[in-house]
């Protein structure tokens, strides 16, 4: 895939993208020294030195915060994806892009992980959230091609698929916190993923 070229940021988007990256790293201190507990806005723009009124200018909540970074890892835009040739390429393919995630989790770091995935983050659920983290929009998006084109014919809906794929992810990027990052955590979502995949088409 070419490199698209990218405009260059104005002076405010530059400031804009300097507090945010502040007022994350103020979370992640907080997050990796004394847990998800103390996460709180008024501890973070302490920790970041900006304003209430400038947190809430970039972010709804806290765990909007979270979710931002946890989106904002490099991404693909689904619809640059080409369609798979056939089943088996589809099933690498979307291996590939939760492998990626996985290498993402292992930049952001096993503290911020485990303090990340707790029930108390709401962010994680997919109920209430108006936007979904990039990974399962990838998925959705590819995986509708794939069937719309019938190259792949799963034997569930899509909605469903998309949910299983989330709990198998959330429970290996569980087991790696709980082991501190002393697992195969590519090897389990490859595994894991590959048997659920090879189930459904």
């Amino acid at each position: 895939m070419s490199d698209i070229e990218k405009e260059p940021l104005s002076k405010q988007q530059l400031k804009s993208k300097e507090t945010k990256g502040r007022i994350f790293r103020a979370a992640k201190t907080i997050l990796q020294k004394q847990g998800y507990e103390q996460l709180s806005i008024k501890n973070i723009c302490e920790e970041a030195g900006v304003s209430n009124g400038s947190f809430y200018h970039h972010f709804k909540t806290k765990d909007d915060l979270l979710s931002y970074y946890i989106e904002e890892q490099p991404s693909i835009n689904p619809d640059l994806l080409e369609p798979p040739e056939d089943a088996e390429e589809a099933k690498i393919a979307i291996i590939h892009v939760y492998l990626n995630y996985a290498e993402y989790c292992r930049e952001l770091g096993v503290e911020f992980m485990a303090n990340y995935y707790t029930p108390k983050n709401q962010a994680l659920n997919p109920s209430i959230r108006t936007e979904r983290p990039y990974p399962i929009i990838t998925v959705e998006h590819y995986l509708q091609k794939a069937i719309d084109a019938g190259i792949v014919t799963p034997t569930i809906p899509l909605e469903d698929i998309c949910t299983d794929i989330r709990m198998l992810v959330i429970g290996n990027v569980f087991e790696w916190c709980l082991h501190n990052g002393d697992t195969d955590f590519e090897g389990n979502i490859r595994r894991s993923l590959g048997h659920y995949l090879d189930g459904i088409f």
